[in-house]
């Protein structure tokens, strides 16, 4: 299968896995499932995105030898999380957005108080998803991973890198960051959770210490390749092959490395980070090679 296949085939997996999950069927538990709550969640997840967190968890447990039930629990954990964060980061005291995934974001499809709503909801289902007991489960491997979750999703990651980044726009009163505060708060706003895409899959794949390095690196380079790709997708992309508004960044004074460096330099900075997560899987054989093909989608994507 080529990388395209595998990432589609990924994809369709989780989509299933999570329309379940987002199902109108009470679950044990649960008293209801109120109606526009729910339709407000299956907006945000359902039906669109690339699926490239769960995807990269799902490889690298396979790269290990690993698949099944469990794998698929913590894919789609990851992938409810990066939906709640969208939810929130495109409401009107955020970034203010309309346009998700060549879709109305879910407060202009919904309401404001809805939205936040469903982000709660998406953010809390998906740590009891990422606990769920299944054939192929190990208890201890699930409680790190749901720890490491919370620590990449939380202050310390991206609710910690949005707040810097809402600093960055001079909300406050605070300076313009220099070019290594804009990627300390890239590392944790956008490559926290895809770095821990890599690092569950390790975790959940039963990695040993040195293979589980050389995964936890090739997952920060790979964050870092995504966030530079996503400045310069701003600047250059088309907002209807993007499928949200571009030109935003520049628009609300967003620190960006583009701004930092330029384009030209931002794109071979993009280029490098690629390159060194493609190296930090030196030691794997061509086994790793839909992993290799993912940093280089990173750096050349278009949407």
């Amino acid at each position: 299968m080529t990388f395209s296949d595998r990432l589609s085939a990924a994809a369709a997996v989780v989509e299933a896995e999570l329309a379940r999950l987002l199902g109108e069927d009470v679950r044990p538990g649960e008293t209801s499932r109120p109606p526009r709550l729910m339709a407000a969640m299956r907006h945000a997840v359902l039906g669109g995105g690339k699926r490239l967190r769960p995807f990269l968890l799902i490889e690298t447990a396979r790269l290990l030898g690993r698949d099944g039930p469990a794998i698929v629990n913590a894919a789609c954990a990851l992938e409810l999380v990066h939906c709640y964060s969208l939810v929130h980061d495109d409401l009107p005291s955020m970034d203010d957005d309309d346009l998700r995934r060549g879709r109305p974001t879910v407060h202009k499809a919904f309401d404001e108080a809805t939205a936040i709503l469903a982000g709660d909801a998406l953010l809390t289902l998906a740590f009891e998803v990422a606990a769920m007991p299944a054939p192929d489960a190990d208890p201890a491997a699930q409680l790190e991973v749901v720890r490491g979750l919370s620590r990449a999703a939380g202050l310390g990651g991206m609710v910690g890198g949005q707040s810097l980044d809402l600093a960055a726009e001079g909300r406050y009163g605070d300076a313009p960051p220099d070019e290594a505060g804009i990627r300390r708060l890239q590392a944790m706003k956008t490559g926290a959770l895809l770095a821990f895409s890599v690092e569950a899959g390790a975790i959940l794949g039963r990695a040993g210490s040195d293979v589980r390095r050389d995964l936890v690196t090739y997952g920060r380079a790979l964050g870092a390749a995504f966030q530079i790709a996503d400045d310069v997708l701003d600047r250059e992309a088309d907002a209807a092959a993007l499928g949200k508004r571009t030109g935003k960044d520049a628009d609300k004074g967003k620190a960006t490395l583009v701004d930092a460096l330029g384009l030209a330099e931002a794109r071979a900075m993009r280029d490098a980070a690629a390159a060194e997560a493609i190296a930090a899987l030196a030691a794997f054989g061509p086994e790793a090679d839909v992993l290799r093909a993912a940093a280089r989608f990173t750096a050349e994507r278009r949407s």
